[in-house]
């Protein structure tokens, strides 16, 4: 989600909770490791992040799955000094329930609440790639899409030469991410929206 014109705004340090005081109301701030950043979208960075929440709601309405995307959510990982903002997160509304936080906060603890997750890519494309990759697979998060619609992602994570990819994470049963690579019109295979008949060309907005 860390996007070109991120940056820290200040060196004093935040752990969560004076973070959800202070800014948890305001979508323009993500704390990783205690700094706050601003997040400053781009115009066609909203318009990918739109694309895959539009195709995912169109499947949680074919499939009938208690599921729904928040306007607003922040993820609370194992780190104490961090909150991510995802560009679009799918909640089973059924295990709401659960949460410590949920009834006055829209901020998620548990990996079992959490169906899926995207992150679309910027010139800190490190986070995506590496930080939030890690901390979702220790939270159990089935699905995790990379939308690098820039093709920004380092040669280790995106290939030579570099190129628009989306990044198809699942994760399997020793807890850890399988990554699927797609360009252009190779087709998405996903394991949490299996009726989704889709190219990544679609997701990426690539003419």
């Amino acid at each position: 989600m860390a996007l070109a014109n991120d940056r820290p705004l200040q060196l004093i340090f935040l752990n969560f909770e004076e973070f959800l005081a202070q800014y948890g109301d305001d979508s323009r701030y993500e704390l990783i490791d205690g700094e706050l950043f601003d997040l400053e979208p781009t115009g066609p960075h909203e318009e990918v992040a739109a694309t895959i929440a539009r195709w995912l709601n169109y499947d949680i309405v074919q499939q009938g799955a208690d599921y729904f995307i928040p306007h607003r959510c922040l993820i609370k990982p194992l780190a104490n000094q961090t909150g991510f903002r995802p560009d679009v997160i799918v909640l089973d509304r059924t295990a709401l329930s659960q949460e410590p936080l949920w009834a006055s906060q829209p901020v998620v603890t548990l990996g079992s609440t959490i169906k899926f997750v995207a992150e679309v890519v910027s010139s800190n494309w490190q986070n995506d790639y590496a930080r939030k990759l890690e901390d979702y697979a220790l939270l159990g998060i089935p699905e995790y899409w990379i939308a690098d619609y820039q093709g920004l992602g380092g040669e280790f994570f995106i290939g030579r030469p570099k190129q628009p990819t989306l990044t198809l994470c699942t994760l399997n049963p020793e807890g850890r991410y399988d990554r699927q690579l797609l360009r252009g019109d190779q087709r998405i295979t996903s394991f949490v929206f299996p009726n989704l008949n889709l190219t990544a060309k679609a997701i990426l907005r690539v003419e």
